[in-house]
């Protein structure tokens, strides 16, 4: 039997499932600066270390030791399926017959990064920047594609000392493809500790950026809060509908609403000159989401849109008025269809491309 174990990104990160494989196996065969890490676990047993770049070596040296009638256990950092040893075994295995193989799961890397940025993965694409065994223009096609499809974007082994233009390329694309305010978090290996920033695109650090570095790319809603980076899936929030704001809509679907700048409300301009009025209150409310401007004031239960315009842009308007008078036809809806109201929320703030 051959288990490829991931070992995740410490010793602490380990599953209880991987620390049996170790326990049981006799053989342990892995890059020895894998093995190092968990020396404590592979006291007693037969250890093979190898070199970085002999991962084809340590999977032959796996299925013999394994024909032999031993246990042995093929070490991979972080998860075996992701970027790891997984790969390799099962690229060689079509070579032989009767080898028994597990794969055992580990925490990796892109997930232990974004635990300690707070909460930023939702429909995300993993890009690996080593460009030693893939082509330079399959990378950059692949992030093209990632931003086009507004994917939050992580990407593995962005730069080293001597392999800089993969990074400097993707760097380029995803200036061309997203907003500079978009939030970008990075986890570094650091002096046997882990150094955690969130900063955005504009001021990426592009220096202090290496191969121990993860880079996790914000979509068009991630944001930051409280020094977390987030980006939200969209949850409803239950919330009793104002008076006013039923004033409004019994105004607005009578057709007796009005459309563009209110020149002449009292409160005009509430937020900037000139704003669109049209959805004086908003059909969302409370989304709960701050990635356009709004938040929540602490402890009062209270959801602000003072720091939101998004609403009062012209295309916003736009988008919503093609979709909304087939999602609300009454007042109850604005309760009962919220889930529809806040997808056609998000699909506005993304905009046709997607």
């Amino acid at each position: 039997m051959i288990s490829v174990v991931g070992i995740g990104p410490s010793r602490e990160d380990m599953t209880i499932r991987a620390l049996k494989a170790i326990e049981e196996a006799d053989v342990i065969i892995g890059y020895k600066g894998y093995i190092k890490h968990i020396k404590d676990l592979v006291e007693g047993k037969e250890v093979l270390p190898k070199g970085m770049g002999q991962e084809l070596l340590r999977v032959e040296l796996a299925v013999r030791e394994s024909r032999e009638g031993k246990k042995v256990v093929l070490v991979s950092s972080g998860d075996p399926g992701i970027f790891g040893m997984a790969n390799v075994l099962f690229q060689l295995m079509g070579k032989y017959e009767d080898v028994e193989v597990e794969v055992v799961p580990g925490i990796s890397a892109v997930n232990f990064a974004a635990s300690l940025l707070g909460a930023p993965l939702h429909d995300f694409a993993v890009i690996s920047l080593s460009d030693l065994l893939t082509p330079l223009s399959e990378i950059k096609c692949k992030i093209k594609k990632a931003c086009e499809g507004d994917f939050v974007i992580a990407f593995y082994n962005p730069r080293s000392k001597t392999r800089k233009k993969p990074f400097s390329e993707a760097i380029s694309i995803l200036q061309d493809e997203k907003k500079p305010s978009t939030p970008v978090g990075l986890v570094k290996g650091k002096n046997g500790g882990t150094d955690v920033r969130i900063t955005s695109l504009e001021k990426l650090p592009t220096e202090q950026i290496d191969m121990s570095t993860i880079i996790i790319v914000g979509n068009s809603m991630s944001y930051v809060e409280d020094g977390w980076m987030v980006t939200p899936r969209g949850y409803m929030v239950p919330y009793p509908l104002h008076p006013l704001a039923i004033e409004f809509y019994e105004k607005y679907l009578a057709g007796e609403g009005v459309e563009g700048p209110n020149l002449g409300c009292e409160y005009y301009p509430c937020h900037y000159h000139p704003q669109n009025c049209t959805f004086c209150y908003c059909p969302f409310y409370p989304c709960g989401d701050p990635s356009t401007g709004g938040r929540w004031i602490k402890e009062k239960g209270v959801w602000s849109c003072e720091g939101c315009t998004w609403i009062h842009e012209d295309e916003t308007v736009e988008c919503i008025q093609a979709k909304l008078p087939s999602i609300v036809q009454n007042i109850d809806d604005l309760k009962e269809k919220k889930k529809e109201l806040l997808k056609l929320r998000r699909e506005c703030i993304r905009g046709s491309e997607c």
